[in-house]
């Protein structure tokens, strides 16, 4: 929370920053150019890959390597190697791309969680000074409580969230 005691953030990011950062993503596109989208029922209906599965797979390669006579023209294990090879290039980077995304998503909701509980804090503020009568606070305190007009407590701040004494 935005307060004294306890704000873990206070910070935003450059222009420059944003820029370089929206660069540096698109250089990955650009870099990968094959990157594919599937459908939502693609996802589903395509066989996965697992542990299990991929050293079934390397064995599979392995045999049609050793005994590639035995196999149709259809089949290309040379393909077969790409695709594996690909999958486990990918594994690598996905793993980066997912710590990197979850710090993302962990600071994005932090600094949302601080903002809005010192809007709360702030809410509450204002409400009382609007009790106590100081003069200018009671539009400040009408135009806050719409957040809260559509929950059945009268425009009250949710009791649910701690704030802090003031």
């Amino acid at each position: 929370m935005s307060n004294l005691t306890n704000n873990r953030l206070n910070i935003t990011a450059t222009a420059a920053q944003i820029t370089a950062v929206k660069t540096a993503l698109q250089t990955i596109n650009t870099n990968l150019p094959f990157l594919v989208g599937l459908t939502t029922e693609e996802r589903i209906a395509l066989p996965t890959i697992d542990v299990n599965n991929k050293a079934f797979t390397e064995d599979a390669i392995a045999a049609g390597v050793n005994n590639n006579s035995l196999l149709p023209s259809y089949i290309s294990v040379p393909n077969m190697v790409n695709d594996l090879t690909l999958f486990g290039q990918l594994d690598e980077i996905i793993g980066l791309v997912n710590q990197l995304q979850e710090k993302l998503g962990d600071t994005q909701l932090l600094a949302g969680s601080e903002a809005y509980s010192s809007a709360l804090m702030l809410y509450k503020l204002f409400g009382s000074a609007s009790e106590a009568g100081v003069a200018g606070t009671d539009p400040i305190v009408n135009q806050l409580k719409q957040r809260f007009a559509n929950q059945g407590n009268k425009g009250a701040a949710p009791t649910s969230q701690p704030v802090p004494a003031a």
